[in-house]
């Protein structure tokens, strides 16, 4: 029984548990990524990148990280990537986009006749593929938005729409492009300075590369301080500092000492502005948050303010202008356009994203994570090809893995069992479905605003 005395307000005591303190070693590793199943996903799926590059050097003979093979890998697939990364956006919104290999067809055949039969200059020629891109995105995007017709439908007519279109300006025909294009798809950094058995160019990269990844664990490190939001431990951010330093700096001797008069591709170079660009927009920026709200509860998006239809319409244009992006490096670097382009590569993104840790329901995924997928098959095709893998066993194996990485996905989030990460580390971990919760909450309301604000904060 507790006493009062009169005219004092006595505040009701409350219990506080101890804060308990995070056990250490190797299971803080997972702070690496942050928190989250689809950090958790993300981490694993790197593990396994990095198991089958492992697997594919010993099997191989050490051919995989050959140099001169290192740089076709990265030329042969930066147009898959590229997809990837507007096929996350558009898979987290909860769509689905399957004329992306279309669009890219009829683009580059579009561009490939403007400079060869029209006489334009290079440069206005990949203005207007890009002109191309977005006249189509919005056309799809006006459909899904505003019509109500499901992505699904839309892009499959599209599919067909645009592969007709291809082969009828080319007249089925392949269309040769200028030497000076095929930079953008075939070409490598520069060459300068004194001789030292490397590219300079790409050593000047990798050196950028590798103190940019230092300086942004210390700025993380100092916003995580400011903010007062737990942290790993020093010992966690150094080892990520120098595993990814480490990685950098054997990539960039790998990418600059192969054969004379080849470096680190140009596709590589616009692929990783891409990345960056688009990762900074999905994480930081009010309309990535945006997409993550309307893929994860679309009706409780719209009544915090969110305007879907524009969210839906600028997403499915910006995957038609990515679309003829990597259409015109697909041409460049195979210095022709013709009417067996693009297909299957819509595919080729689907899988990557899925792969990368994405949720087929839409409202989960990442930029890097997507990549990081789309690795795994690019390496996957090009480790099994030096095996001397007929083509019919590749498209079954890719199969197989894009089936048990989205199977182990749905089953984890059935049984409410602890998140990937949790497994690899051992013991608890949260449930998927705690996870899944923490992962989709900062997308409606952002965790420094009260619950009662989140409209607000979707708006402004």
């Amino acid at each position: 029984m507790t006493t009062q005395t009169p005219g004092t307000t006595q505040t009701p005591r409350t219990t506080q548990k101890p804060a308990t303190k995070r056990s250490g070693g190797i299971r803080d590793l997972g702070m690496m990524f942050g928190g989250g199943q689809s950090k958790g996903r993300q981490f694993g799926i790197l593990g396994a990148l990095v198991v089958i590059v492992l697997l594919f050097q010993v099997l191989t003979g050490g051919k995989t990280l050959d140099p001169v093979n290192l740089i076709n890998l990265v030329n042969q697939n930066a147009y898959v990537l590229i997809l990837a990364i507007g096929m996350v956006m558009v898979i987290i919104a909860g769509h689905i986009d399957l004329s992306v290999g279309s669009v890219a067809a009829v683009v580059g055949i579009i561009v490939a006749t403007s400079m060869t039969e029209w006489q334009l200059p290079w440069p206005m020629a990949i203005l207007l593929g890009l002109l191309v891109g977005i006249v189509i995105g919005a056309w799809q995007g006006w459909w899904v938005a505003y019509v109500g017709v499901p992505a699904f439908i839309v892009t499959l007519a599209g599919m067909l729409i645009f592969r007709g279109l291809n082969q009828l300006i080319g007249n089925a025909n392949t269309i040769p492009v200028p030497e000076e294009f095929t930079f953008i798809g075939g070409g490598f950094l520069p060459e300068w300075g004194p001789d030292t058995g490397y590219n300079n160019s790409t050593l000047l990269l990798g050196l950028v590369v590798a103190v940019a990844i230092a300086l942004l664990e210390v700025r993380a490190r100092r916003n995580q301080t400011a903010t007062g939001a737990e942290k790993a431990p020093l010992w966690v951010s150094v080892f990520k500092v120098i595993m990814f330093g480490a990685v950098v700096i054997y990539a960039t001797l790998l990418f600059g000492g192969g054969r004379v008069g080849t470096s680190f591709p140009v596709s590589g170079i616009i692929l990783g502005v891409l990345i960056i660009l688009y990762s900074f927009v999905t994480r930081s920026t009010i309309f990535g948050r945006h997409v993550y709200a309307v893929g994860g509860n679309a009706h409780a998006a719209e009544l915090s303010g969110v305007k879907i239809k524009r969210v839906n319409f600028f997403v499915m244009m910006n995957m038609s202008v990515l679309a003829a992006l990597a259409g015109m490096i697909a041409v460049a670097r195979s210095v022709s356009s013709g009417p067996q382009d693009g297909i299957g590569w819509e595919l080729d993104a689907i899988a990557a994203v899925f792969i990368g840790g994405a949720a087929v329901s839409g409202g989960i995924g990442t930029v890097a994570g997507s990549i990081v997928g789309g690795l795994v098959i690019a390496v996957l095709n090009n480790g099994l090809q030096l095996l001397g893998v007929t083509s019919d066993k590749v498209q079954i194996i890719k199969g197989l893995v894009l089936l048990i990485a989205v199977g182990i996905d749905v089953y984890s989030h059935r049984r409410g069992g602890p998140s990937l990460i949790g497994r690899l580390f051992g013991g608890g971990g949260r449930t998927a479905a705690a996870d899944s919760a923490a992962a989709e909450q900062p997308a409606v309301v952002p965790s420094s605003e009260p619950a009662e604000d989140s409209s607000r904060s979707l708006t402004t």
